[in-house]
């Protein structure tokens, strides 16, 4: 091989040994950079400079960690029915045909007011002992008026007139007893039919009797209810009940937002055996109307207070990393710390562990520090 290109290939392949070397020597000296990141990055992830300038400027709100009772209100599904008193069911009070309706459904009633009317067997039947004992009772008193005078007279003994008074007696008996059997049952002034009568006021919410229909006297013909007297039924589990009393206040949510203020009643003292919890009773004060039927969002205050706890406005906690914390002030800003939260309730949260009486920690507008916190993470 000639000199000159020993010459050449010797020269090229020293450039492209020194060109290999720098490039390795440009990529080892590069990969222990980010090393000193990783390891200064865990010391502030928790912690944020912010000058006291800025606080105001952010409107941050400083405040003093304090222990005070803690009554966590109770939240629970709860369900609007009638009250006992607010609707009833009616039937006829004999078997027979319907022969005619006064009303229909949805509309309005009063009590004691006839809905329909039916033909009846028992009814005749009741009309007639009624007539039967009435007469008896005028031909006993007239009796006992033709024995007084003849007692009077001295023509008769006392033993007669003694038993004339004893048989008007029953015969009165008889009569009262014939004339609420009559009464109850709504017989109609012509002795054969009953009529079928509300016993409450209100709005009819079920019809199931057609014109004609043979009917049995345990057989639901209407259902009345009053809007105005309604319960609402809540679900609460043991331990909430045993810290529920009667009058305590509750606030009940209707689904269209509407918010209403009610009262306790009662506390059953058992559990159900179905769903495993209590009920509340809650009552509506007069003049508020409610929709039977309707689920609601209720919200009980408890009037016991709890134990003293570590209590702070609920906005001071704050979510990072799964977690719940709170901003600790520091002398140049402020630290994320862990809490365990034990309940809100009413826009304050008790702290079962992680703060002490008289720490500063941020309130209002905290969740500026978890936002900047995040972003410092994040860079």
């Amino acid at each position: 091989m000639p000199l000159d290109t020993r010459t050449l290939l010797t020269v090229g392949g020293l450039g492209l040994a020194l060109a290999a070397g720098f490039g390795l020597a440009r990529y080892t000296g590069r990969a222990p950079s980010p090393a000193p990141e990783t390891t200064t990055a865990p010391t502030a992830s928790d912690t944020i400079v912010v000058e006291a300038a800025h606080l105001a400027t952010m409107r941050i709100a400083i405040d003093r960690v304090s222990s005070a009772p803690f009554a966590a209100a109770i939240q629970a599904p709860g369900l609007v029915q009638p009250s006992p008193n607010g609707e009833a069911l009616v039937t006829a009070q004999a078997a027979g045909a319907v022969t005619r309706l006064y009303k229909r459904l949805g509309d309005t009633v009063r009590a004691s007011e006839p809905l329909a009317q039916v033909a009846s067997r028992d009814a005749a039947a009741m009309a007639s002992d009624r007539a039967v004992a009435e007469a008896k009772a005028a031909l006993a008193r007239s009796i006992l008026a033709r024995e007084r005078s003849l007692f009077e007279q001295k023509v008769t003994a006392r033993q007669d007139l003694d038993k004339a008074q004893a048989e008007v007696t029953a015969a009165d008996a008889e009569v009262r007893r014939a004339r609420a059997a009559a009464s109850t049952a709504h017989v109609a002034p012509d002795g054969r039919s009953l009529m079928v009568i509300s016993p409450i006021s209100g709005s009819i919410t079920a019809e199931s009797v057609v014109l004609g229909a043979y009917v049995q006297p345990e057989t639901e013909l209407f259902r009345v209810a009053n809007p105005r007297l309604v319960q609402i039924e809540a679900a609460v589990s043991a331990a909430d009940a045993a810290r529920i009393r009667p009058g305590d206040t509750a606030r009940v949510t209707t689904p269209g937002g509407t918010t209403l203020t009610a009262r306790v009643r009662s506390v059953t003292p058992t559990l159900s055996a179905e769903t495993r919890a209590a009920t509340v009773i809650l009552t509506l004060p007069a003049g508020l109307s409610i929709t039977s039927g309707e689920a609601v969002r209720v919200e009980i205050s408890p009037s016991a207070a709890g134990a003293p706890s570590i209590v702070i406005p609920e906005e001071a906690v704050q979510s990072v990393g799964g977690r719940d914390v709170v901003f600790l002030r520091t002398t140049n800003g402020f630290k994320a710390q862990p809490v365990v939260v034990a309940s809100r309730s009413g826009g304050r949260a008790s702290i079962a562990s992680g703060l002490t009486a008289g720490q500063a920690i941020a309130t209002r507008n905290a969740f500026l520090l978890k936002a900047e916190l995040t972003k410092s993470a994040e860079e």
